[in-house]
């Protein structure tokens, strides 16, 4: 009987230890996101001239927002870049679309790449890897076709990059958009994603994610250059991670990257969600285990039922003051990381929101149940430690 009863007591301790650290990951996060993001960009002229940036745009077919997502980036505020376009075969209706945007744009130093060079099994590190063997500025951002971009964007990544930096990348947020799926993707990146990436980057963890990323190019090739991480899918997880073991910093940018896909629906970011679990799980397995902790409902359920056993609360009570809080706090993030009044009204965020936590289990449990991952036309299955290996191979570069 005896040992039963030290069971139970330690799992209702694990529980409220557990609930214990992620509210103040909450803290921690909402607290670093006022002081980190949307910080006053500094214009005055610098000390020393900034270095040249070659910016890797890899793109595969056009959506409706495609063109004046890659726009921005002919008027960058910046004194020295170059943009390459890299498309895998020159059928791609995304070559006519840059070519129109270079006769648009004859100042702006810019180059089309297309075939590819195969590296590896990622078709993004193949499709960018002749842009990138061709660039010729000490500075790459690495950049996704869905990626919207300020001005000054890259001013402030740039003014991120210290000495001892080799990696600025940009927190994942989104445009504003109209419809539930659009609600659901800001309700995501702007809260969970946002409290955990946060989290990450204040106690400098690995949380890099290079859908805008920026990288020192000789610290990319003490690591092997891009090449070298042609056979993971998650390249940028362990892309960070060969650098910065190299003793190089990471840093995020103030200005979050704004996603800015012309196609949205639930189902299109639910298959990008379970992608992004399957990955994590492949190269952290202790993500199966721990990843139900820091979501709202299954942490609030155990940390009730812990409350109970520890303290004689009363757990339906507590568990709906948790998720009260847990509403409001997420409310307050979302403000922080879109720097204002969300566009959206506090009935639909309260929808996104209930939606978003409720699926975050099953998104969790259905990459567990199929390993396999599909991405655009390709399919692929992960081994232990992240890497990959296709299945039925189609294109040949």
């Amino acid at each position: 009987m005896m040992p039963m009863v030290y069971t139970v007591y330690g799992f209702a301790i694990f529980f409220m230890i557990a609930w214990i650290c992620l509210w103040l990951i909450h803290i921690m996060a909402l607290s670093y996101s006022k002081w980190k993001l949307h910080r006053t960009v500094d214009r005055s002229p610098p000390e020393q001239p900034y270095l040249g940036v070659s910016i890797l745009k890899p793109l595969t077919g056009v959506d409706p927002n495609l063109f004046s997502n890659l726009e921005t980036y002919f008027t960058l505020d910046y004194p020295t870049y170059e943009l390459l376009f890299c498309v895998e075969n020159e059928h791609d209706p995304a070559v006519m679309l840059v070519n129109s945007l270079m006769q648009k744009f004859p100042q702006v130093d810019a180059r089309l790449f297309v075939g590819g060079l195969c590296v590896g099994v990622n078709p993004k590190i193949n499709n960018m890897q002749p842009a990138y063997l061709a660039a010729k500025y000490p500075l790459i951002l690495v950049s996704d076709s869905g990626i919207r971009m300020r001005e000054d964007t890259l001013l402030d990544m740039v003014q991120h990059m210290k000495e001892d930096v080799a990696i600025v990348h940009q927190l994942p947020f989104v445009c504003d958009a109209d419809g539930f799926a659009a609600v659901y993707e800001k309700v995501y990146f702007g809260t969970a994603q946002a409290r955990m990436y946060l989290g990450a980057d204040f106690l400098g963890i690995n949380c890099h994610v290079g859908m805008s990323s920026l990288v020192r190019r000789c610290a990319l090739e003490e690591a092997g250059g891009l090449a070298a991480f042609g056979e993971y899918l998650a390249e940028d997880y362990f892309m960070a991670k060969a650098v910065v073991s190299r003793g190089w910093r990471m840093r995020v940018a103030s200005l979050p990257a704004q996603q800015n896909s012309g196609a949205k629906s639930v189902g299109a970011l639910q298959a990008r969600l379970k992608r992004w679990a399957r990955l994590r799980i492949a190269m952290v397995p202790t993500t199966a285990l721990l990843e139900p902790l820091s979501e709202c409902l299954p942490l609030g359920a155990g940390a009730a039922w812990a409350a109970g056993e520890l303290f004689g609360a009363e757990p339906l009570p507590f568990f709906l003051v948790h998720v009260l809080v847990w509403f409001l706090s997420d409310w307050l993030m979302l403000r922080s990381v879109q720097n204002g009044s969300p566009p959206i009204t506090k009935v639909e965020f309260l929808l996104g929101w209930v939606w978003s936590e409720c699926c975050a289990p099953f998104v969790l449990a259905a990459a567990l149940l199929n390993p396999e991952i599909s991405w655009r036309t390709r399919s692929y299955r992960l081994d232990w430690g992240g890497r990959a290996h296709e299945l039925k191979p189609k294109l040949k570069f």
